[in-house]
């Protein structure tokens, strides 16, 4: 079992960047696909970024190609995702996701999940 906690979330005006980090618990991190999901109000949760345990495979939705980056350190149990460009529409609360599977990336359904960080991104 793995417990997530999110950090780095916030206000921040359109254009602007955060970087969001999720530190994980336990010794067996390496051997998790990680992930990012986000859910704006009224909308479903949908996964916007998924690394694999090595990290030499990296998953990004549509929407955010280009502009975000997924990475993370198994030395210090943490995952990241570098904000650039952001946009209201980014507007949602995150939440780090983590899932031990066989499953192609961009599938992850998350197995763990941290309590969420808010991002707002003003227009």
């Amino acid at each position: 079992q793995v417990q997530l906690v999110e950090f780095g979330g916030g206000l921040v005006q359109a254009g602007g960047s955060l970087r969001l980090s999720c530190a994980a618990s336990g010794r067996t991190f390496s051997t998790y696909t990680m992930g990012w999901f986000r859910q704006a109000p009224g909308k479903e949760r949908d996964l916007v970024a998924a690394i694999s345990w090595s990290g030499r495979i990296t998953y990004y939705a549509d929407s955010v190609k280009g502009r975000f980056t997924i990475s993370r350190d198994n030395a210090k149990n943490t995952v990241y995702l570098q904000m650039n460009s952001l946009k209201p529409e980014d507007t949602a609360v995150y939440y780090c996701a983590a899932e031990r599977s066989l499953k192609p990336i961009a599938t992850m359904t998350g197995d763990y999940w941290g309590q969420g960080t808010q991002v707002t991104v003003s227009s």
